[in-house]
């Protein structure tokens, strides 16, 4: 708050306030686009201009929905998008099943989303306000995924792969990653990445496989078995 001006030949304990101003910060106008595309792995985020907002009426789509690309600019023209999430402008998110346009308040359960799972007690319920899945002008982010390519590549998004920094975890996927049969030995295909640090010698780490089956692990339940029958 900035003082303009205080009554003059007043006492300091009479002085008073003729007139202040406030400085406010000014809302980004526009929305964010959040454009991800699982194939290669890349996310990027865009700027819709209000100008191009007006043209579409938003309240004709919801999530799930695939739209065409050219509604949030030409830049996207032949492109197919599909809507995934959103956020308005308050920083609520929106929730699929919520046929709304606007806020709503909901009594949902621990591990929902706005809800956190280590937050409360088991079996709780608490009232949490959340944004419906119908698209509109009060929102601040709109996430979507390219389900089809257009005309021109999308910089940082389309023209660009970025290599899986992280391995399939669970024995099965990896089994289908590498083409293995059951007899295979999984351990020897977990990938595993390169740990460089300043002054200290290279490691490999690797993730912790789940539902692995390796020859120790047979031969102790087959020895549980026959200490079960005898």
């Amino acid at each position: 708050m900035k003082i303009d001006t205080i009554e003059p030949n007043c006492s300091p304990h009479r002085s008073f306030l003729i007139s202040t101003s406030f400085t406010t910060h000014k809302r980004n106008k526009g929305m964010k686009l959040n454009i991800a595309y699982p194939r290669n792995g890349t996310v990027k985020q865009a700027d819709i201009p209000d100008e191009q907002l007006r043209r579409v009426h938003l309240g004709d789509y919801r999530l799930g929905n695939e739209v065409e690309g050219v509604i949030f600019g030409d830049e996207f023209k032949g492109y197919t998008f599909r809507l995934t999430g959103g956020s308005d402008k308050d920083g609520f998110p929106m929730i699929q099943g919520v046929m709304a346009p606007s806020r709503v308040s909901l009594l949902i359960k621990r591990g929902a989303k706005g809800f956190n799972a280590f937050r409360g007690g088991e079996g709780e319920r608490r009232r949490k306000a959340l944004r419906g899945c119908i698209l509109g002008n009060d929102l601040a982010v709109i996430n979507v995924i390219i389900t089809k390519t257009g005309e021109q590549p999308i910089e940082g998004v389309t023209d660009v792969s970025l290599p899986r920094r992280l391995g399939p975890k669970r024995a099965n996927n990896i089994r289908k990653l590498f083409n293995l049969s059951r007899e295979d030995d999984v351990s020897k295909f977990v990938v595993r990445r390169k740990v460089t640090k300043a002054g200290k010698k290279d490691r490999f780490k690797a993730p912790k496989i789940q539902r692995l089956i390796t020859s120790p692990i047979r031969a102790r339940r087959a020895k549980k078995v026959k200490v079960a029958i005898e």
